[in-house]
C-alpha cells in the first residue's frame, strides 16, 4: 500500500519567508504526487518535484527545508534507477562535475542526494543501506574536495554554463558547513585562504568570514578539533587580535580607552604590530583604524610605522600630510578597516607625485554623491559610516591594489580590466571616472571622435545590476558595461573581431592599434595560427623583439578551458610583463579579472598565483602555454620588426597544446 503522505516521522518545522513557504508548499504537492504514482509512472512526475526543489534551493534557507524532507524524497521514489539510488557507492570525487554541470537537474539531483546524506549523518534519517558514521565521512570528504565552494564567486566556466544555477552549489555547502562543522575540513580551509590571501584581492570579505567561521571553532569548548587548524592563529589573530593591546578582542570602545593611557614606546609597539599583521595578510582587523586615528595627534612616524611603510611610502606620506590626514578622517573607520591597507599601498605606489592625483583626491574627498549612488552604496555596504565614507575606502583599494579588483559573479571582465587598467597606469583618469559616476549617474566616453554616453546607452552585458563588487566596481561598472556594448554595436557589420575597434578606444591610448586574432570570426575556425604566433613571439617574447620590456599593460583575450582542457569561453585579460621567473623559465604575468586566478585549465596547463616570481594579484604561465590560450592580443604598428624564426619544435609545442584543448572543434578541413 503506497504511503499517500509525503514525510514519515516528525512534520518540517513552517519554513521562515513567505516567499519560501509558498515555494516549499509546492514542493510538497509534487512530492506527494510522486509517491502515489505507480512505478511506470514516476518518470512522469520527477520533473516537477526536480523544479520545485531547484526553486527552493535558490532560497536562503532552503537547503535546511530540503533537509527536513529528505526522506520523504528517497521514499516517494526519487533516486530509483539512478546512480544515487545506492548512497554507498557514491564517490567524493565525482560530486564536482555533477555539481558543476550545465544540467538544472543533474545540479539539483546531487544537491538532494548531499542533504538526504546530511539528514542521515544527523541521525534524522535512519538509512538500510549507509549509516551516519559513514554518511558524516563521506560528506567530510566531499566538503574537502569542492572546498571552492565554501566561498567565492562561480568561475567564467560556472557563469557561462550554469548562470543562475551556480548558486545553488553555494547554498548547499554553506548548510553542509554548518551542519557538519568547520573542523572535519579547517586543514583544507586555512589553506585555501592563504592561497587566496596571496592574490591579495580588493574583496575580502568571504575571507574574513571564514577566519571568522575557524575563530568560533577555536572558541567553542564542544568543537574538538584534535591536531587540525594548525597555522589558524595567525588568520584569526590578524583579525581579532593582532597586538598585546587587543589580544583578546575586548571591543572597540574598551581598546580605545587603552590607548589613550599608552606612553610613545606602547604605541609604538601597537603600531608595528598592525602593520606586521596587515602586510602579512592583506586582511586589517577592526582595531587598526582606532590606533590610526589615534595616531594623527601623535607624530608622523608613529603614523607611518602603523601603516608599515618604507621610505618611499613615508616620503610620500610627508609630502602630502594634509591630504593624508583627511583621507585617514573620513575613510577609515571600523567598518572600512581595508582602507589602511589601501592607503598603505598607495602611499608606497608613489602615485601622489603624479601632478593630477593630489588634487583628484582632494575633489574626492569633497565630492557630493547623486542619489542613485548613495542608494546603492547603504544598500550593499550597510549605513555603519556615510556611503562616501564606502566609496572612499574603495577608492584607496582600488589605486593601492590595482590588480586586486574583481568582476564578481558578472560577465563584466571587459569592465573590470579597464579599471584595473587605469588605477595600474593611469590613476587620475580612473579618479575621473569615479566621479562622473558617484557624482553624475552617467560617463561620457568618445569612440572614434563620436561621445558615448551611459545615460543614454541600452543595456550591456550583464543582465542584472551587480550587487557583488568593490564600492568602485559597482559604482562604475554598470557604466562602463553599457558603454562597451554601445561600442561593440556601433562595429557591427564590420569585417573581423570588434575588439580590434573597441579595445583601445575603451581602455585608453596605449592600448596597441596593431591587432592580431587566430579565429575567423564568420566561422569559429583557427586560421593563420604559425603566422599569429610567430607575431606574438616576435612583440613580446624578449628574445624575439631586441629584450624590449612591456612599457603598458596590454589587453588581451584568452580561450578559457576547464581542467579537462575543453573550452568554456573567451576572456578579456591584460598583459602585464614577460619575464624569466626564479627558476629561469620565460613566464608571461597576466592580470586576469575573474576572483581568483589559480586554475586549471588542462592539458598540464595550471596558471600560478606564487612562488613563480608573481607579484600580489598576477597569474602567469610559462611563455608556451601561455600562447596555447591566446586568441587576441594588440601591437604597435609602428614598431618594426620581423615574425620571430622560432624553432619549429616549439611552434609544434604550442599548436600541439591549442590542437588538444580549446581549437580540438576548429580544426580547418586541411588539418583535420
Amino acid at each position: 500500500m503506497i504511503n499517500q503522505q509525503p514525510f514519515s516521522g516528525t512534520q518540517p518545522e513552517p519554513a521562515a519567508g513567505g516567499k519560501l513557504a509558498g515555494l516549499c508548499e509546492k514542493l510538497d504537492e509534487a512530492i506527494t504526487l510522486l509517491a502515489a504514482a505507480r512505478d511506470f509512472a514516476k518518470p512522469g512526475r520527477l520533473p516537477r518535484v526536480l523544479d520545485s526543489a531547484r526553486r527552493v534551493l535558490l532560497q536562503e534557507g532552503g537547503a535546511a527545508e530540503i533537509e527536513r524532507r529528505a526522506r520523504a524524497l528517497e521514499e516517494a521514489g526519487l533516486f530509483v534507477g539512478s546512480d544515487w539510488d545506492t548512497p554507498q557507492y557514491l564517490v567524493p570525487s565525482l560530486t564536482t562535475n555533477a555539481l558543476k554541470s550545465a544540467d538544472p537537474d543533474t545540479v539539483v539531483i546531487e544537491a538532494l542526494s548531499e542533504l538526504r546524506l546530511l539528514a542521515v549523518a544527523m541521525g534524522e534519517y535512519l538509512h538500510p543501506l549507509i549509516s551516519a558514521e559513514q554518511a558524516r565521512h563521506y560528506l567530510t570528504q566531499v566538503m574537502a574536495i569542492n572546498l571552492w565552494l565554501l566561498f567565492g564567486a562561480p568561475s567564467e566556466a560556472e557563469r557561462e554554463t550554469q548562470g543562475r544555477l551556480a548558486q545553488i552549489p553555494r547554498q548547499l555547502f554553506h548548510h553542509l558547513a554548518e551542519r557538519i562543522g568547520y573542523e572535519h575540513i579547517i586543514d583544507s580551509l586555512i589553506e585555501e585562504i592563504w592561497r587566496i590571501l596571496q592574490q591579495r584581492p580588493i574583496q575580502v570579505e568571504p575571507v574574513k568570514q571564514m577566519i571568522t567561521q575557524i575563530a568560533i571553532c577555536q572558541a567553542n569548548p564542544e568543537i574538538d578539533l584534535g591536531t587540525s587548524g594548525q597555522g589558524a592563529d595567525r588568520l584569526v589573530s590578524s583579525l581579532f587580535g593582532p597586538t598585546q593591546a587587543c589580544r583578546e578582542d575586548p571591543g572597540i570602545e574598551i581598546y580605545g580607552e587603552r590607548l589613550t593611557s599608552m606612553d610613545a614606546t606602547a604605541l609604538q609597539s601597537e603600531a608595528t604590530g598592525f602593520a606586521r599583521a596587515m602586510h602579512d595578510t592583506g586582511l586589517v582587523s577592526p582595531y587598526h583604524p582606532v590606533l590610526l586615528r589615534h595616531l594623527l595627534d601623535h607624530g608622523d612616524h608613529l603614523l607611518a610605522e602603523a601603516l608599515g611603510l618604507s621610505s618611499t611610502g613615508r616620503d610620500c606620506l610627508l609630502c602630502y600630510r594634509e591630504l593624508v590626514s583627511a583621507l585617514i578622517s573620513n575613510a577609515v573607520h571600523p567598518s572600512t578597516p581595508q582602507a589602511v591597507y589601501g592607503l598603505a599601498l598607495m602611499l608606497e605606489r608613489g602615485i601622489l607625485y603624479q601632478p593630477p592625483v593630489a588634487p583628484a583626491m582632494w575633489r574626492q574627498l569633497r565630492l557630493p554623491l547623486c542619489d542613485e549612488t548613495r542608494r546603492r552604496l547603504t544598500l550593499t555596504f550597510g549605513d555603519a559610516v556615510p556611503p562616501e565614507a564606502h566609496l572612499l575606502e574603495g577608492v584607496l583599494c582600488m589605486l593601492g591594489q590595482p590588480l586586486g579588483v574583481g568582476q564578481g559573479n558578472n560577465p563584466t571582465c571587459q569592465s573590470a580590466r579597464a579599471l584595473s587598467m587605469w588605477a595600474y597606469n593611469d590613476p587620475d583618469y580612473l579618479l575621473q571616472m569615479v566621479a562622473w559616476a558617484a557624482r553624475d549617474d552617467e560617463i561620457i566616453m568618445h569612440f572614434e571622435g563620436q561621445p558615448i554616453s551611459s545615460r543614454e546607452s541600452s543595456g550591456g552585458v550583464a543582465q542584472y545590476l551587480p550587487l557583488d563588487l568593490d564600492p568602485v566596481s559597482l559604482i562604475v561598472v554598470p557604466h562602463l558595461d553599457r558603454i562597451y556594448a554601445e561600442m561593440g554595436r556601433r562595429c557591427s557589420g564590420r569585417e573581423g573581431d570588434p575588439h580590434r575597434w573597441v579595445n583601445p578606444e575603451f581602455h585608453g591610448w596605449w592600448a596597441g592599434r596593431g591587432f592580431r586574432i587566430n579565429v575567423d570570426v564568420a566561422s569559429g575556425q583557427l586560421q593563420d595560427l604559425e603566422t599569429f604566433l610567430r607575431h606574438f613571439y616576435a612583440s613580446y617574447h624578449p628574445y624575439y623583439n631586441g629584450n624590449q620590456p612591456l612599457i603598458h599593460p596590454q589587453p588581451a583575450g584568452v580561450a578559457v578551458t576547464d581542467s579537462a582542457a575543453r573550452f568554456i569561453g573567451w576572456h578579456a585579460i591584460t598583459i602585464l610583463r614577460v619575464s624569466l621567473d626564479p627558476s629561469e623559465v620565460m613566464r608571461v604575468y597576466f592580470y586576469n579579472p575573474n576572483n581568483d586566478s589559480g586554475q586549471d585549465w588542462g592539458d598540464g596547463t595550471k596558471v600560478s598565483t606564487a612562488s613563480n616570481g608573481e607579484r600580489y594579484g598576477e597569474a602567469s604561465l610559462p611563455f608556451e602555454q601561455f600562447a596555447s590560450r591566446l586568441y587576441i592580443f594588440h601591437y604597435d604598428p609602428l614598431e618594426h620588426g620581423e615574425l620571430a624564426q622560432i624553432t619549429r619544435e616549439e611552434l609544434d609545442r604550442v599548436i600541439g597544446h591549442i590542437h588538444r584543448s580549446w581549437g580540438a572543434d576548429r580544426l580547418p578541413n586541411a588539418e583535420m
